[in-house]
Order: C-alpha cells, then sequence, then structure tokens
C-alpha cells in the first residue's frame, strides 16, 4: 500500500460489472415466421443460417464470425447478405470468441459459429467470457456421431457438458428446423452466453410456425392417461423417439415424449409431473453421458422418486452412415423400442 494511504481505508477489489443490472431480455424486432413445407427435411444448421440473415436485417448490430466452415454452418448466409458485419476467424477458435467478446463489449451482439467439436479449442475464452458476463451468442454444428462418416475427430459428443459448466450460460438444442430458428430468435433476446447446438442430418418438420418457445421450457409432444415410460430426448433423438412411440404404439407400450429443447434452464416442472405420472424416465442423447441430457434431467429431479434410464454414446465412436452409427451406439429407434420392453417388462 503506498504511503499516501492510510492504515484505515480499505483496499477495496471489484469483481465483474453488468452493463444492465438485472436485465432479463434485449429488445429484438420479431423475426418473419419460419417457412417451410410439413412434409420438407431440413437440417437444424440450415435453418441458423437463415435465422441468423433474418436477424441482420432487423437489427444492424447483429453480427457474425465464422471459424473457415461457414458454408457447413451455414452462416455464409449472412456473410453473403452483410459482408461488413461478417468476420471470418479461419481455424483460430480462440480468436474467434475473444473478438466476438471484443464486439460486445462495443455493444454489438455477436453469433460466433463452428464445429461443436472444435469450440473445445476455445474453452478457456469461453469460461473467461462466462466470467465477465459477455453477451455473446455461439452456435456448434456438426454434432454427436450422427454427423456420420467423418469420424470421431469431428463429432461433438462433449459440447453439452461444456456449455452448461459455464457460469450464466444458457443452452438450446433445437430439433427441426422451425425450434431452429426460435432459438435463434431467442438467443438474441438472451441476455449472457447462449449456446445453440445444431446437427447435420436433415430432419423433418415437427413444429408449425406459430409453435412458440422459450428459455426453461420443452414440448410434450406425445401423451395419454395411462403412459409407462417418458422418452426425453433432443435434437436428432427427438425423431428417433417419435419413430419408437409409433412402434411402442402398434404394440400396445404407452409412451410419452419430450422435446428438451432447452438444456439450460430445464423445465423441471413439466419433467416432474412426467416423472410422478409414469414412474419411468428414458433419456436418449447423442453426446457422452457425461453431462448432457441426462444428467441436466437427474440433476433437476433429484428430489423426485423415479426410474432413470439412459442411452448415450458409451465408447469411443467410429466413421460409418449416420443411420449405421446411431444403432451401432444405442440410439435408435430400435434401440429405444428395446429399453423400453425391457423396463415395462421389470414392471
Amino acid at each position: 500500500i503506498g504511503d499516501d494511504l492510510s492504515l484505515e481505508e480499505e483496499l477495496v477489489l471489484a469483481g465483474p460489472e453488468k452493463t444492465d443490472s438485472g436485465q432479463t431480455s434485449i429488445s429484438i424486432a420479431p423475426l418473419p415466421p419460419p417457412s417451410y413445407g410439413a412434409q420438407e427435411k431440413v437440417a437444424t444448421r440450415q435453418a441458423f443460417g437463415t435465422a441468423l440473415q433474418k436477424l441482420g436485417e432487423v437489427n444492424d448490430q447483429i453480427v457474425a464470425l465464422d471459424g473457415d466452415v461457414k458454408n457447413s454452418t451455414y452462416s455464409e448466409a449472412f456473410a453473403k447478405k452483410f459482408p461488413a458485419r461478417f468476420l471470418e476467424c479461419y481455424i483460430a477458435e480462440q480468436n474467434m470468441v475473444g473478438a466476438a467478446a471484443g464486439m460486445a463489449a462495443l455493444g454489438k451482439i455477436p453469433f460466433a459459429s463452428t464445429f461443436a467439436c472444435f469450440l473445445s479449442r476455445a474453452y478457456d475464452f469461453i469460461r473467461m467470457a462466462g466470467i465477465s458476463q459477455v453477451n455473446i451468442k455461439l452456435c456448434g454444428s456438426h454434432a454427436g456421431v450422427s454427423i456420420g462418416e467423418d469420424g470421431p475427430s469431428q463429432m461433438g459428443l462433449e459440447d453439452l457438458a461444456m456449455m452448461r459448466a459455464v457460469a450464466g450460460s444458457t443452452v438450446l438444442y433445437p430439433s427441426d428446423a422451425v425450434s431452429a430458428e426460435r432459438a435463434v430468435e431467442l438467443a438474441a433476446k438472451t441476455p449472457g452466453i447462449v449456446y445453440i447446438r445444431t446437427t447435420r442430418p436433415k430432419t423433418p418438420i415437427l413444429y408449425s410456425a406459430e409453435e412458440s418457445f422459450e428459455v426453461g421450457g420443452c414440448k410434450v409432444l406425445r401423451s395419454s392417461d395411462n403412459d409407462q415410460v417418458t422418452l426425453v430426448a433432443a435434437g436428432i433423438t427427438l425423431h428417433e423417439a417419435l419413430s419408437a412411440y409409433d412402434i411402442l404404439s402398434q404394440e400396445n407400450i404407452r409412451a410419452r415424449v419430450i422435446d428438451l429443447y432447452s438444456v439450460k434452464p430445464v423445465d423441471k416442472a413439466t419433467l416432474t409431473r412426467a416423472a410422478k405420472e409414469t414412474g419411468n424416465l428414458l433419456i436418449v442423447e447423442d453426446h457422452y453421458p457425461e453431462g448432457g441430457l441426462g444428467e441436466a434431467v437427474l440433476s433437476a429431479l433429484r428430489d423426485t422418486p423415479c426410474n432413470f434410464h439412459h442411452l448415450a454414446i458409451n465408447e469411443l465412436p467410429r466413421s460409418g452412415e449416420s443411420k449405421q452409427l446411431m444403432k451401432a451406439f444405442g440410439i435408435s429407434a430400435s434401440n429405444i423400442v428395446d429399453r423400453v420392453k425391457q423396463i415395462v417388462s421389470a414392471g
């Protein structure tokens, strides 16, 4: 302490300051509604690019960054429309997140995208952005074994765990193009770090353009008064769960199906009700078992009596066709059907 300070004076160490104390949302003009045909199949990564471009049209504070995979994350849609607001960061993911944090400090709303697996290279920067309460949005595409032939080095299987652990983060995992567009809109409106997980394969449209979504919400897509088990899934595995539901229904086995599109925070009330009413929860995810959907649900329901079951990627995957890999590693519709039958037969 310098000579000009008396012993009675206190040295106060200030923590990170919130730029908008108590702020719960950011004002963003409503986006044009999604416009997909009921029979279309569209990858959520493509819908991310579509929604990002729409955001750029309604708000000039939206900026985008990418790690040299803009043709795969579909951020190229924004880059072509708004080249002056797009930054190509090449294969330097730490710099990408650092640049996004700097733009956020200047009042911009940055969306940084790359393959989910490559964001692990930038985790120190993401962690520090969380500590600094920086308003950045991240999109990780090509998650899980469902990416197929690219192999395990390209499969993001740890990203949900990684992003859930960041202080103050929000984690969204859309399952179709409509929910993906709405997730991008939610991300722009939600202060702080928001992570959106998108998938490579094209998937059917599940929701109408008028469907609403919220942080901390979920959707019950199938239910009855005599459900024997609840299937909880998101992203690619939601489609497998719905296929399993159809098969099980033909055998008079009743299942509830929940789309857990908000992974952090989760809809504790809906999950608790499903656990109490069905007695069995089966979580299915294209992610390692540590830190993903399963642990998010289990943490929320730690005080709720229920039989908890989990299908996840439990070993190092290999390269192959998407459907082949999902079956081989235990998260396909047929795997779900087999596990549900075991659960029901066990009483």
